[in-house]
C-alpha cells in the first residue's frame, strides 16, 4: 500500500481496512451516511450514523481527532450509533471566533445533535475532550444521557499530564505534502500500524489550494492565543458535576495514558464509589485506537446492563 493520498477522497472507501487489521469479519460495506445539523444560524455540527435502526450509542471523540477514530469500534459493535464531529473538528465549523473548545461551550451542540438522531440512546460514550463535554451533557441534559462512559479521562485533565498531546497538537500549522504530515504522526503514535495512521490522517487532514496539507481542526480556527490547534480548559471544576450525575459512569483508562493517574481514578473511586473503574491493558490515551475490540466490549456490556 502506497503512502500516497487518493486522487479523490471518499471516507466511506476505507472500513475494509479497519476490519483486515482487527480481524473482524468482512460481509461487505456497512451502512454509513454523515449528517449535518444547524445548532446555530449559519453553523452545523456533522455526524456519522451507523445503521438503518434508531441509534442505541453516541461516540464523541477527543480534541484533535474526529468521529471516524470510532470506526473499528463501531464495526465491532454492529449495532446502529452515531459518532459525532465536535465543533471545530472533523466536517462540523468553528463555533465562532468569541468562542473555545471549552467542554461548557460545546454540550449543548452536542445535545442539540443527540437530541436529533440518538435522543434515546443506551449510552454516551466520550473519550478526552468528548468526555469532558459528554460529562457536562449529562449535567445540563439528563434526558438524553442513561449511562456515560468516560474513555481515559477525568475532571483531573491538566497540562502535565496532556504534554505529549499538546506537543503533537502544536506542530506545525501546513505541511508540504501527504507524507509530511503522516510521519508527524507516526512519531507521535510508535506502537500503532502504520497502515491505521495513514487512515487516520486521511480522514482529519484536508489539502489546502496551494497543494500543502493542513488539520481539519485546524481550517477555519481563530488565531489561538497558545499557538495550540485545539485549546486546554480547566477541568477540575467538573469533578463536583461528575459526581452529582444520577445516571452510571464507568470510568476506562489506559493502563500506558499519562491522562488518567492512580490519584485520578482514586478521587473517581471516591466520588462514585457505586460505579466501575477499567483499566485497559497495553492501551494509551486513545483507547480506541490502541485495543478498539476490548473497547467495543466494554461498551456493549455496560449499555446492555439493566
Amino acid at each position: 500500500m502506497t503512502d500516497a493520498p487518493p486522487p479523490t477522497y471518499d471516507e466511506f472507501s476505507m472500513f475494509h481496512e479497519n476490519a483486515e487489521e482487527a480481524g473482524l469479519p468482512w460481509d461487505g460495506p456497512p451502512v454509513v451516511r454523515r449528517e449535518s445539523l444547524e445548532v446555530a444560524p449559519g453553523r452545523k455540527v456533522s455526524a456519522l450514523v451507523w445503521g438503518e435502526g434508531p441509534p442505541e450509542l453516541v461516540l464523541v471523540h477527543g480534541g484533535g481527532q474526529n468521529a471516524h477514530t470510532w470506526d473499528t469500534v463501531a464495526l465491532a459493535l454492529h449495532r446502529p450509533l452515531v459518532a459525532l464531529d465536535l465543533p471545530g473538528h472533523g466536517h462540523s465549523d468553528w463555533p465562532g471566533a468569541s468562542q473555545s473548545l471549552d467542554p461548557r461551550a460545546m454540550a449543548d451542540d452536542v445535545a442539540h445533535v443527540v437530541t436529533a438522531l440518538a435522543p434515546s440512546a443506551r449510552a454516551v460514550v466520550g473519550m478526552s475532550l468528548g468526555g469532558a463535554t459528554s460529562l457536562v451533557m449529562a449535567e445540563r441534559h439528563r434526558d438524553l444521557v442513561a449511562r456515560l462512559l468516560l474513555v481515559d479521562i477525568t475532571p483531573g485533565v491538566n497540562g502535565d499530564k496532556t504534554t505529549d498531546i499538546a506537543a503533537f497538537l502544536s506542530g506545525p500549522e501546513t505541511f508540504a505534502t501527504f507524507d509530511e504530515i503522516l510521519e508527524r504522526t507516526i512519531a507521535f503514535n510508535p506502537t500503532r500500524s502504520r497502515a491505521s495512521l495513514r487512515r487516520g490522517v486521511l480522514h482529519n487532514s484536508v489539502q489546502l489550494p496551494d497543494g500543502t496539507w493542513t488539520w481539519r481542526h485546524q481550517v477555519g480556527r481563530p488565531a489561538p492565543a497558545t499557538g495550540l490547534h485545539v485549546d486546554r480548559p480547566e477541568m477540575s471544576s467538573l469533578w463536583d458535576v461528575l459526581e452529582g450525575l444520577p445516571m452510571p459512569v464507568l470510568l476506562a483508562r489506559g493502563s500506558r495514558s499519562p491522562v488518567v493517574d492512580d490519584l485520578d481514578e482514586a478521587e473517581f473511586r471516591r466520588r462514585r464509589p457505586n460505579d466501575q473503574v477499567v483499566v485497559v491493558e497495553d492501551a494509551g490515551h486513545s483507547i480506541q485506537g490502541d485495543q478498539p475490540l476490548i473497547l467495543a466490549r466494554l461498551i456493549e456490556e455496560f449499555a446492555d446492563q439493566p
